[in-house]
């Protein structure tokens, strides 16, 4: 059987390895073997057992089929600054679980710069960190900046969503954006109008965290940023998701 390695990045940043192909994984993780627990899991499959981050040896050890011949379901091998190590060029695709279990391919690109001109985003950072936050970075300069070691807080790296932000100058236009702002929209305002009026504020948190994240506030897409780049895992249109993916549409309230 072949083993996968899945990088867990929401709601807790683990590598895994496992026996399950992604959508089987992602149901035995979001559901439990025993529908023991349900919850949205977010993972990357990536390249495994390249370099020496982590111990691939002790992967392959523990991830073979139990005595019966079912397969392995999870090998743990690390739940402690797993994302840190894995370089861009081994990550795949990746996964939005809905909490009954069902699966959403999102397969990733490099970018180098957003063609949106708005002037201003609201970014959920998901994983090594959680705040919400608005910034005037496109996502490219907005995960440079989050990662940059010369600045005096950063992160190695960051996996963050853009989320849909309300139009401050016509908020009868504004999008369907769910119960993400109901309890900051004065905040949320004074934030954005403090970015707006001062182009040296690159960012300021909304929230400092978060309990949780639904996929139906997710603008354009997830983002993975380093030191080497950007990865773009782009969300299907409601029109995409409807003729391809109907029944995660429904569990993920994105129809």
């Amino acid at each position: 059987m072949q083993t996968h390695y899945y990088l867990s990045v929401f709601p807790l940043e683990a590598l895994v390895a496992s026996q399950l192909d992604p959508a089987q994984f992602g149901r035995y993780m979001s559901t439990g073997k025993k529908n023991g627990s349900f919850e949205r899991i977010i993972f990357i499959e990536i390249e495994g057992e390249v370099g020496d981050a982590f111990d691939w040896k002790y992967a392959r050890a523990r991830c073979v089929p139990h005595d019966d011949g079912e397969p392995k379901n999870s090998v743990w091998v690390t739940v402690y600054r797993a994302l840190e190590r894995v370089t861009l060029n081994q990550l795949r695709s990746m996964y939005l679980v809905t909490a009954d279990g069902r699966s959403l391919e999102l397969p990733p690109a490099r970018i180098k710069s957003s063609e949106d001109t708005r002037g201003y985003y609201v970014y959920q950072e998901l994983c090594p960190v959680t705040p919400l936050v608005v910034s005037g970075l496109d996502p490219v300069a907005f995960s440079a900046f989050m990662t940059d070691r010369t600045e005096a807080v950063s992160v190695p790296r960051l996996v963050f969503s853009d989320i849909r932000a309300l139009e401050l100058d016509s908020l009868a236009q504004a999008r369907e954006t769910g119960p993400v702002y109901d309890k900051n929209l004065g905040h949320l305002k004074e934030c954005i109008r403090e970015i707006r009026n001062n182009p040296e504020k690159r960012t300021k948190n909304l929230e400092r965290s978060f309990l949780s994240f639904a996929y139906n506030i997710i603008d354009r897409g997830l983002y993975v940023g380093g030191p080497d780049g950007v990865l773009m895992y782009a969300m299907p249109t409601p029109e995409e998701i409807r003729r391809n993916s109907y029944d995660w549409g429904r569990s993920a309230m994105v129809l």
